[in-house]
């Protein structure tokens, strides 16, 4: 298990198929799998940390050089995916390129990411968010240290900056650059001033 997946991914970088093989030097699989355990309560049975656990196994099943132990994993995976994007209304898929650090804030609603979504470091989401295409191939690109607020829209081949705030009920399709504040639908893009970080 010393291979599942910690990808650094910085936001200007598209994943490849060697990103799926990296892993941060500084951190284990066991020392992810910790930190994802505290971000989310210290409970097993948490429903984010649960989907972060499955998501991770994923990335590491995909990520088997051997035909056949990558199609056993992914099996499995599959299996266990039914049940816990399912239950859980968190769906994950291993394709997508997550940052370290992903908060769940709230796994009271849905979060839907598209497979080809690459998301930075430090991504806070709360409820009830989707992360995909809009009609047309291509899946947002989303900086580090952003935080998606309730029932908000990420859409299209866009590329969220570093350090955005995007408000709750958002609907975003367009590029925003960072240290931004978006709100509203359609979107209005703010710079942050000051003190509101």
């Amino acid at each position: 298990m010393k291979r599942l997946l910690q990808i650094s991914t910085r936001s200007n970088a598209r994943s490849t198929s060697s990103d799926v093989d990296q892993f941060s030097a500084t951190r284990s699989a066991w020392g992810v799998l910790r930190a994802d355990y505290r971000r989310h309560g210290s409970r097993l049975l948490n429903g984010a940390f649960l989907s972060l656990v499955l998501y991770r196994y994923g990335r590491w099943a995909l990520a088997r050089r051997h035909g056949l132990s990558r199609k056993l994993a992914s099996k499995l995976y599959g299996f266990c995916y039914l049940f816990v994007a399912n239950l859980t209304k968190i769906w994950l898929p291993p394709q997508a390129t997550i940052g370290v650090d992903l908060h769940i804030v709230n796994n009271e609603g849905s979060l839907s990411v598209h497979p080809g979504a690459v998301i930075g470091d430090r991504l806070g989401v709360m409820h009830n968010i989707t992360i995909g295409t809009n009609m047309r191939e291509g899946a947002p690109v989303i900086g580090d240290d952003v935080f998606i607020g309730v029932n908000s829209t990420v859409l299209g081949k866009i590329r969220i900056g570093d350090r955005v705030r995007i408000a709750s009920n958002t609907a975003v399709t367009t590029d925003v650059p960072s240290d931004s504040i978006v709100v509203g639908s359609p979107a209005r893009i703010y710079p942050r001033l000051g003190p509101f970080r």
